[in-house]
């Protein structure tokens, strides 16, 4: 069943230099059960996308969109109070740094019981108990053993990896349809990165729940995910099955993200320097003509100075005038 159907989604931020489109005729589909990768470098519009879909964009921001659609409902006709049911109901986020989405004022155990949904079957000499032992039972399901300590915990008291515990463990308790994780493994050690990503894949494969992972790791999330899609400078600019985007990628840009990746350059020697393309994320008020990539494509050409169209090949979309032809990556 199709949950989120995007069609020309379009976010333009209002800055001190004027309004600059952010994110340009995006779509997106995702189905029940599916895991989605959305990958690019900082700047690319994936938080921006997170949050638009969320209905938690600030007044700077203006979302338009054909098509923006949940479970077959329109979300930009919704009320904001629809909008809030919806969050609280059915779609869950994990945001980047989630020590600090955390009221500091109240310990761990408080903030995890406000996040469950209430049932009135229960009676209210119950209630507290009950709440307690769901608590400390989602703890459990996202690996904390130590669930006393971490109860009576303020945020503040909490390691990263505690910190990413505790929202997955909020995000589980109203069983969300779809979970939209933005970059849940920034800065976390690599046995905790793989914990994260063990514990997602299982909530998925047992819960059924859809999962928009947002990333800048390509190679990391491309191994898990269905589908893969990759942003710059809010273009789309390749999106298939995670293997074919691994594998059989056709554009510059995925190529450099797979080169620049940790856990696909194992074999580099000593304090080599990682792959990587020149140059910089352009600003919003300086986006080249063109080809977003072209200033930084090491196989730009004069044609690159016109916008070049989606093309899609077997379900294999790209955005590129002179696509990369290898079968299979090196």
């Amino acid at each position: 069943m199709q949950l989120l159907d995007i069609r020309n989604l379009t976010i333009e931020l209002d800055t001190p230099h004027g309004r600059y489109v952010a994110l340009e005729k995006f779509s997106l589909k995702m189905s029940e059960g599916e895991i989605h990768g959305l990958v690019g470098e900082s700047g690319s519009g994936k938080s921006l996308l997170a949050k638009a879909i969320l209905g938690i964009t600030d007044r700077r921001t203006h979302v338009r969109a054909d098509r923006l659609n949940w479970n077959g409902k329109n979300m930009l006709a919704m009320t904001n109070r629809e909008r809030r049911q919806l969050m609280t109901n059915e779609i869950a986020m994990i945001f980047q740094e989630p020590a600090a989405c955390l009221d500091p004022t109240a310990n761990i155990g408080s903030q995890l019981i406000e996040s469950m949904p209430h049932k009135a079957e229960t009676p209210w000499w119950k209630r507290k108990s009950e709440q307690r032992k769901l608590a400390i039972q989602l703890l459990h399901k996202v690996g904390v053993k130590d669930h006393s300590r971490l109860l009576e915990a303020y945020p503040w008291e909490l390691t990263e990896s505690q910190a990413h515990k505790v929202m997955l463990a909020m995000a589980l308790a109203r069983k969300p349809k779809l979970i939209i994780a933005d970059e849940p493994t920034t800065g976390l050690e690599t046995a905790t990165q793989a914990q994260i990503f063990r514990m997602l894949e299982k909530m998925n494969q047992l819960h059924n729940v859809a999962i928009l992972f947002i990333s800048h790791d390509l190679h990391s999330v491309g191994r898990w995910s269905d589908r893969v899609t990759v942003l710059y400078c809010g273009h789309l600019m390749e999106s298939s099955s995670g293997k074919k985007v691994l594998e059989q990628f056709k554009h510059p840009y995925t190529q450099a993200l797979l080169n620049s990746s940790l856990s696909s350059q194992l074999d580099l020697t000593k304090k080599a320097d990682l792959p990587a393309l020149r140059g910089a994320v352009p600003l919003l008020q300086h986006l080249p003509v063109g080809c977003r990539l072209g200033p930084r494509c090491p196989h730009a050409q004069k044609e690159c100075v016109k916008p070049p169209v989606i093309r899609t090949v077997n379900g294999h979309a790209f955005r590129c005038h002179f696509p990369l032809e290898q079968e299979t990556k090196s």
